[in-house]
């Protein structure tokens, strides 16, 4: 299927690793021109020079997106080369031992800073242009915990119910306007330093020492139908279709892709 994102430009927020280097990846692949962001400059570039060898169109933009002048910064070097059409807001920040007791309240606001705030920060700016130009695509990369939280990292948790919000709120907001705003709750994503994670958390629980046979009892503290962790690619491919203007008529949802997650 022809995604038509050919002559597109796509900002992805967080790309310098995991599922948001896959989608900067993918989104080239497709024929758009991405823009990989990111605070490390070293590792951004080495996303970016990637793309590129593999054939695909990549500029870096370093920022901070937790501040002001940090989203200031990326938004002038989105933009040097032309206007952004497609916008997946996707930096985020989460801890898996937090639980209630030990979470103070500073850290939610600095969690809620990075995972809402800056998604605001880069909507106000870009948005303007899109509806200009009649056209874009906003989309959210939020959790499955924003509608099935634990006891843990409830302020992770919080954030990702209020990614999905964002996005429904702001696609009242744009109706009629040619641009569309999306979320995406993801379950578990299978990136190199998530699998060291489990890897470790599994020796250190005895359930074996390579990944073939830590993975099933990983699966089982989070089932789903399908019986696996996806792999980043697996969630890229749908970010790529909402980008796309086949996907013109989904707007204001949040499509959840878990594998068919139940609880245990």
């Amino acid at each position: 299927m022809d995604l038509q994102l050919v002559g597109k430009r796509a900002l992805v927020t967080g790309s310098s690793s995991g599922l948001g280097e896959a989608i900067a990846r993918r989104l080239a692949a497709e024929g758009a021109a991405v823009v990989v962001h990111g605070r490390d400059r070293a590792r951004t570039e080495a996303v970016a020079k990637s793309i590129r060898e593999d054939g695909g169109a990549a500029v870096i933009a370093i920022g901070d997106l937790a501040t002001d002048a940090g989203a200031e910064e990326v938004r002038a070097a989105a933009v040097e080369d032309g206007p952004i059409d497609i916008l997946v807001n996707n930096v985020g920040v989460y801890d898996p031992a937090a639980r209630w007791g030990d979470t103070p309240p500073d850290a939610w606001a600095e969690v809620y800073n990075v995972n809402v705030i800056s998604s605001v920060r880069m909507v106000q700016r870009l948005l303007p242009g899109m509806r200009e130009r009649g056209w874009g695509r906003v989309i959210q990369i939020s959790s499955v915990t924003g509608h099935r939280p634990s006891a843990t990292q409830p302020h992770y948790a919080a954030t990702n119910a209020a990614r999905n919000n964002l996005a429904a709120s702001l696609a009242r907001e744009l109706k009629h306007s040619g641009v569309t705003s999306n979320a995406v709750a993801a379950g578990g994503i299978l990136t190199p330093a998530a699998q060291d994670f489990l890897v470790g958390m599994g020796r250190a629980q005895g359930w074996g020492e390579t990944w073939a046979e830590i993975e099933p009892k990983t699966v089982a503290l989070a089932p789903n139908d399908v019986g696996r962790i996806a792999g980043p690619d697996e969630y890229a491919n749908l970010v790529a279709f909402l980008a796309a203007p086949a996907a013109g008529y989904l707007n204001g949802t949040t499509l959840h892709i878990d594998g068919g997650a139940y609880d245990v």
